[in-house]
This record gives structure tokens, sequence and C-alpha cells, in this order.
């Protein structure tokens, strides 16, 4: 049976044992308990006197007392002692809490966002996001649908300093009015969960009294801490417990990724969901299938281009300057500018009108951080954030949608990168863990998770019948422990490997059987196909979406 120290801010009454103390913290009034944590006594690394002292009693959870009374006084009070406490020789420990995030009026992912920004700016660390959700409204009904999520947050600030913080986030940051309780809002912040403290306080309950009920509130924190106890008291019974214990909304909760001001998010989970089509716009002299067929048009030709691209159903246009082929030479930063700037100012200048999505596809943070301030919507990182180490700190900084591509080594390198051994869980498992792996390295960066797209790497660090068994497990993809919930992107468009299984040697000429693994991406889940010919996969996406999303 494992057993646990207490660890108590006040002296003990008798030093022999602690369970006197225990039972001494249980007799006084609740105001005057705190105890501020547990040590694990099989720990090796505690001595054998210290795991000694625990021998009878352990508390289910910690209690933490706040004033019994909200005054000025006890406000103040709460600030003088961060500011005794800031003063002092030891800094403030650093604690971790979970806060819900809601808003269902405006631009409801907008304000979200700058709510997080403002934890950020005021020392409450934002560490790591959920994904957002789409919810229907409860209790008050007659009001629009909620985008519902949760961050874990650093802070050194005590519990209701830190509801003092968020509450003027909501009033005086963000303006939000409150008419009714439960009703519309454009932002709220809720501390849900602080450290493995139970706080029964009038202004402050935590862990938060609603939590078990609340799908919308469950299935973020779940993706954040699926194996936390949230009721100490039941501490067999995990977060993801308690979201399996519900009855499933339906229809069901969907996530949503935002693009851009200017158009509607992805809902990666919603079945009638449409898949967008992202036309390829090389501006490079040696991309393996239209190296060159861009580069020497004027103005006016590209124009005609990118219309054309709309017109036959692009949603989404993502602008090269840099080949990814293996044998292709390395270009200047200047001319990797120089080639994808004008056309990101041309397409976003000359179709202001139309709702068209921007992607620049590269792998440097400053032509990515150049290309957002000229008008793109997306970053397009082949190698996931890591060729460049300022890519994903950038993008954080940015606040801009980024697609993480899983790829080995570089362009030049990734060819020789393609063994996945069966001891190691095979091709489908290997690239599942190392594209979490870079979902973990972007959230570190400070990018929210509501902000990723995935792309499984057709062609990058795999080999021939590796692409075609991507194609077979996307869905198994789509739903692997620690991806479930984000959006995918495919380009599979004239790869080698189709021209291997249809024996047709020239890329341009690969349209039917790149048709077919359009069709199978659509199958599989993809929300974004990236293809070269545009009027024709949009009318194989039209097709393939009637029969799968319905």
């Amino acid at each position: 049976m494992r057993r646990f120290l207490a660890v108590s801010t006040g002296p003990l009454l008798h030093k022999h044992t602690v369970s006197s103390t225990l039972r001494h913290a249980r007799a006084v009034p609740f105001t005057q308990t705190l105890l501020t944590g547990w040590i694990d006594l099989q720990n090796p690394c505690f001595s054998r006197s210290t795991r000694r002292l625990a021998t009878t009693d352990s508390l289910p959870f910690t209690k933490y007392s706040l004033p019994s009374k909200e005054s000025r006084s006890s406000r103040l009070s709460a600030s003088a002692a961060t500011t005794a406490m800031s003063n002092s020789q030891e800094p403030p420990a650093v604690r971790t809490a979970y806060i819900a995030l809601g808003s269902n009026l405006g631009d409801r992912i907008g304000w979200i966002e700058q709510a997080c920004n403002e934890m950020d700016a005021r020392g409450i660390k934002v560490k790591r996001t959920s994904s957002l959700w789409e919810t229907e409204p409860m209790y008050v009904l007659d009001q629009d649908r909620f985008v519902n999520g949760a961050c874990e947050v650093e802070t050194t600030l005590d519990p209701l300093p830190l509801l003092d913080v968020l509450q003027d986030i909501e009033k005086n940051a963000l303006g939000r009015v409150k008419v009714i309780d439960k009703g519309p809002r454009n932002i709220d912040l809720d501390i849900l969960l602080y450290e493995n403290l139970k706080i029964d306080h009038e202004r402050l309950k935590v862990p938060h009294i609603l939590i078990p009920e609340r799908e919308f509130v469950l299935r973020p924190l779940a993706e954040l801490i699926p194996d936390k106890p949230i009721d100490h008291a039941r501490p067999w019974t995990l977060t993801r417990d308690y979201l399996d214990a519900l009855t499933p909304a339906d229809p069901p909760l969907t996530t949503m990724t935002p693009l851009s001001a200017h158009h509607p998010p992805i809902q990666a989970l919603k079945s009638s969901r449409k898949t967008h089509v992202m036309a390829i716009l090389n501006m490079t002299p040696d991309s393996f299938s239209d190296g060159g067929q861009n580069t020497q048009l004027d103005e006016s030709a590209l124009l005609s281009t990118v219309q054309s691209f709309l017109d036959n159903g692009a949603t989404m246009i993502d602008v090269g300057g840099q080949s990814t082929a293996p044998d292709a030479p390395e270009v200047t930063v200047e001319e990797e500018l120089a080639r994808v700037l004008p056309a990101v100012r041309l397409i976003r200048s000359r179709f202001a009108s139309q709702p068209v999505l921007i992607s620049v596809d590269t792998y440097r943070a400053s032509v990515a951080e150049a290309a957002v301030a000229a008008g793109a919507d997306i970053v397009n990182d082949v190698s996931g954030g890591s060729m460049d180490p300022a890519m994903l700190p950038t993008v954080a900084r940015l606040g801009t949608t980024i697609c993480l591509m899983h790829m080995r080594g570089t362009p030049a390198t990734m060819n020789s990168l393609a063994d996945y051994p069966a001891s190691e869980g095979g091709l489908i498992a290997g690239i599942a863990r190392e594209l979490v792996a870079r979902v973990a390295a972007a959230e570190a960066a400070g990018i929210r998770r509501w902000r990723i797209v995935l792309d499984p790497g057709l062609g990058f660090a795999k080999i021939g019948p590796q692409n075609v068994d991507v194609l077979r497990h996307l869905d198994e993809l789509r739903h692997w422990p620690g991806l479930q919930g984000l959006p995918w992107l495919v380009g599979s468009s004239r790869k080698s490997f189709i021209g291997r299984v249809t024996g047709v040697p020239t890329p341009k000429e690969r349209i039917w059987g790149t048709a077919a693994t359009v069709a199978a991406a659509v199958q599989g889940g993809a929300d974004v196909v990236r293809v070269h010919d545009v009027r024709e996969m949009a009318q194989v996406v039209s097709m393939a979406d009637a029969i799968w999303r319905y």
C-alpha cells in the first residue's frame, strides 16, 4: 500500500507522529487549516526516517483555507502577503492551475486568445492549452453556441489574488458585462483546479463544483490531464473517467482551428465538414513537377493563375519559394523572400474581396514572419518546426496557425531515414510518436493547441509503399493519443510513389493516380488536400465529400 506524508505549514502539536497532527487539523475550524501537499513515501529519495513518519493516517485531499469573509481588508491582506513574499529573499513558489476559457459573443476565438495573452502579460504563464470546442449552451438555452477550452497556467499568485486578476481581465481588459448568470458573455475565465487544493470559500470553490456535469469543461480538461483525479476524495476517479460517465452531446462536440479572421475555422470532428482544396503556387525554378512554371510570370499572368485556382474550387493558396526536392539546392533567405513576398502581397491586395486563405510554405522563421506581415494566414513548415529553432517561438508570437509536417532530417537526408522498425511499433506508430513530440515542442514554445494542423508528410522520410500505408491508416493517426481533434493536411499530388504504382514517369501526367489518393485522404479524414491540378482535384473532393462527409 502506498503511503504519503502530509506536509504542513503549521507547527506539529505532537512531535512523535504525523497522525496526531492530522487529527488535530480535522478538529479545528476549516479556516485555520492549511496542508500544502503530500509526499510519496515509497519514493526512495526520502530517508528511512522520513518514510517512517507516516504510519497510519492520510487525508484524501489537501485543504486550503481562505479568508472566510470577503472584505477590503482581506483583499489588502492577500495583496500585502503577496508583496511581502516578493520582497523576501526566497522567490515565491510557482504553482499550477487550470483555467476554463469560454465565449459566445462576437469573435469567440479572438476573445479567448486575447484572454490568454492578457494572462501571459500579467505573469500568469499559459503553459499548455486544450483544443477549442464548439458547444451548445447549458442552463440558459436561448443564446448562441459557445467556444470552450482550458489552459494550464503557472502562477505565483495565491488563489484569491489569481481570481482577482482573472476577473480584472474579464471586466477591465476585455470589457465583459454580465447581464444574467450563465448568460451570453464575450469572455469567461474560471479557476477549475489549483494545485491539489480543495478550496471552499464564498468567492471561490475549487475544484469547480460543476466540472462533473459539464462535457464542455471535461473534454478540454481531459486533453490536458486525462489521468489526474479531480476530486481528491475520490483519487481513483480520473478526469477521463468523469468524461466517459457523461452521455456525449448529440451532435458530438467538435474542435475548432482558426485559419484567419475572414474565414470559418476548421471543425475537424464535424462529420459534415467540407474538405479544403489548397492550390500549390511554387515560385521556384526547381520544384519537382512545376519548377519554373510561375517564376517568369508577369503580374497579370500570375493574377490569372490565382483567379483560375479560385474559380475552380481552391480555398487556400500555398506559396513556396524553396524547393524541398531531395536534390534541390538551398537558396538564401533573401532569394526566398524575393520569390515569396511579391506573390503574397499581390494575392492579398488584389483578392481582398474573396475569402482566400494564403499559406506560406517555408521552414525559415524570418520568411514566415515576413510573409505573415505581407498577408499570409498560415505557416506550412515541412520540418514541423525542427529545421529553424526560431520557427516555433516566432509563430507563437505571431499567433498564426501552423501546419506541422512529419519529416526526418532535411530534404537532402530524409530518404536515408525511412526505417521504422517493427520493434518500435512500425511506420504509423513512428509517425504518430514523432508528431506528438512536435506538437509538444510547439506548445512549449507558446503555440496554442487550437492553432496546430498536422501533415503525415507523404514522400518525406517515406519511400514507395510506405506512403500508401500512411493513406490506409490516416484515420488511425487522427485518433492517436495526443493527436485527437487536430486537423490534417495531406499532400500527395503528383508524387513519385504514385508514378511507381501507376507506371507514369512524368509528374504532370499523374492526375488519375493523384485523384485516387485525394479520395483516400478524404475518406481517411483529411481536412485539407494540397494539389497542383486544382480543377480536377476539386471535383474529386466534391464527390468524396458527398460520399463520406454527411
